[in-house]
């Protein structure tokens, strides 16, 4: 069978990036356009060749447009099959004249119940019903029908026909086929879990869930070397989400599987303070060896650099505030694998570029928050809401006899953002809103303080004073015990132990002052 040669298009867009473009070299081309409404509309105004849906159909759209595509002769042109003999017997016999392209997107559902004050009618109006069936009539009928839902395709199909007397390629046909199933199982999956929170009222995780992966970017390799990796677009319910959504790399090498999970990691926790006063993460192997807050970048830099000075090197850098030349003179001391801002002041790329195997990546917008995230297993996906739930200071309960200073629930707060994004278990020490010591990922919590200490020893940084932070409630007071010998003046943790009593009691001997957040802030 040879490829279908294009004749008739039924446009009908929302997002109406290149359409009139698109459709003006279809024209040209001698493809007879319908459209509905407003991608009508447009194409006209631009002075493109379009008729109304209603001259195929003979009918109006009616219902404020609910119904103009839902018609026998608008799905029987798109599924009948051009080598089947009865089929084109019983198109003709009906007036049905086959349609050979459709270009849909779909009503905004994703966009619209994103926004804060969406209504649940908004939402409802926004499910699309005749773009999800013509494009899955299109979609079927891939032998003969070729289908277009991303504006990113359009000047794939334009060389297509130009190079084929005006038809597709059939594998081309099929790619785009693909493409629709996906969206639209996206589109319903996205759908049902809004309706689901409208039912049910908290958010749950479906019974059944699509998730949709596309390659963006090869990875030379994974964690090591003898591991392929690759960075993919994740689809679902959530919408789409890829790294150039987010990030741009201005300069050096290539990014790696590591590298991935790093900035990852430095940049869900720098988000902690967007608005905030200027603050710096710096980030090893996913877990912040140093964060701080001061007046300037450079301050903050070098107060988050001083908590470690050894691990820094090779090290991620992320900043809640442009990158200026004081601040950027600063992080050139040293080699850093990677540094992330919001925007890069006058003069700040030229001279960090100098270092050619630095990257440099611009951050273009802020991650979504919350949604899901997935952590596959040998024999399974574990599926859990992300971590995003604040705790304000009117959320902290004072247990003990001692109030918190204003300075030590400044720090409290601090730490509290930072020590969710470290690895379990977790101790945190915080002066001056400045880490001091850092205990990550022990199997005990004493071991975890015991790190911590040890750290700020090593770098002459005096504990007495700080505050310290635990991601969950201590099981013993001999973890509390460690901290008050540092010299620590103020806890915060989530309670919930049975021995929330002896570790309160063991606070008050020691004239510590501890909140409870009444949420822990494991991470695994």
């Amino acid at each position: 069978m040879s490829d279908p040669v294009i004749k008739r298009a039924l446009v009908s867009v929302s997002d109406k990036t290149g359409i009139v473009e698109f459709c003006r070299e279809l024209s040209g081309m001698g493809v007879e356009i319908f459209s509905t409404g407003g991608t009508l509309k447009s194409l006209q105004d631009s002075g493109v060749s379009a008729s109304s849906i209603s001259t195929i159909t003979g009918f109006p759209e009616i219902m404020d447009g609910r119904v103009k595509t839902l018609h026998p002769k608008i799905h029987g042109g798109l599924l009948a099959v051009r080598e089947n003999a009865d089929h084109v017997k019983q198109a003709t016999e009906n007036g049905i004249s086959f349609i050979d392209l459709v270009v849909v997107n779909l009503y905004p559902f994703e966009a619209t119940v994103a926004k804060p004050d969406v209504t649940f009618e908004d939402a409802i109006e926004n499910i699309d019903i005749g773009g999800p069936s013509m494009l899955r009539s299109a979609a079927k009928n891939n032998e003969s029908v070729t289908v277009v839902t991303d504006s990113d395709d359009y000047a794939l199909v334009l060389q297509e026909m130009r190079e084929n007397n005006g038809a597709t390629k059939r594998t081309t046909r099929l790619r785009l086929a693909l493409k629709v199933f996906e969206l639209t199982s996206r589109y319903d999956r996205a759908i049902a879990s809004y309706l689901a929170g409208a039912v049910g009222g908290a958010q749950q995780a479906a019974t059944k869930m699509t998730v949709s992966l596309e390659r963006e970017l090869d990875m030379r390799y994974g964690e090591n070397p003898h591991q392929s990796a690759g960075l993919y677009r994740l689809t679902d319910e959530n919408g789409t989400r890829s790294f150039g959504d987010f990030f741009e790399k201005l300069h050096g090498k290539e990014l790696s599987y590591n590298n991935m999970l790093d900035i990852a990691a430095a940049v869900t926790l720098i988000e902690e303070f967007r608005g905030e006063e200027p603050t710096v993460v710096i980030v090893k192997h996913t877990n912040p060896c140093g964060v701080a807050q001061a007046s300037t970048l450079a301050e903050a830099y070098r107060r988050a650099f001083s908590t470690d000075t050894q691990a820094p090197f090779g090290g991620i850098i992320a900043f809640n505030r442009p990158l200026d030349m004081e601040a950027a003179t600063a992080v050139n001391e040293i080699f850093t694998e990677i540094l992330i801002a919001p925007a890069f002041e006058d003069g700040v790329l030229e001279m960090l570029m100098k270092k050619k195997d630095r990257r440099l990546v611009l951050q273009t917008s802020a991650l979504p928050k919350g949604g899901w995230e997935f952590k596959s297993t040998p024999f399974g996906m574990l599926v859990q809401e992300r971590d995003s739930k604040i705790v304000a200071k009117e959320d902290l309960t004072v247990v003990t006899k001692r109030q918190p200073t204003e300075e030590e629930i400044a720090d409290l707060m601090f730490a509290w953002k930072i020590c969710k994004h470290i690895k379990s278990n977790t101790i945190l020490y915080v002066k001056n809103r400045q880490t001091y010591g850092v205990g990550a990922g022990q199997m005990s919590r004493v071991d975890s303080s015991k790190i911590a200490r040890w750290k700020a020893s090593e770098v002459n940084l005096d504990l007495h004073g700080s505050v310290v932070a635990s991601d969950a409630f201590f099981p013993f007071a001999d973890g509390l015990l460690a901290a008050a010998e540092a010299g620590v003046t103020a806890v915060i943790q989530p309670g919930g132990s049975i021995r929330d009593n002896e570790v309160i009691e063991a606070a008050d001997a020691n004239n510590l002052a501890m909140v409870f957040t009444g949420m822990r802030h494991f991470k695994h």
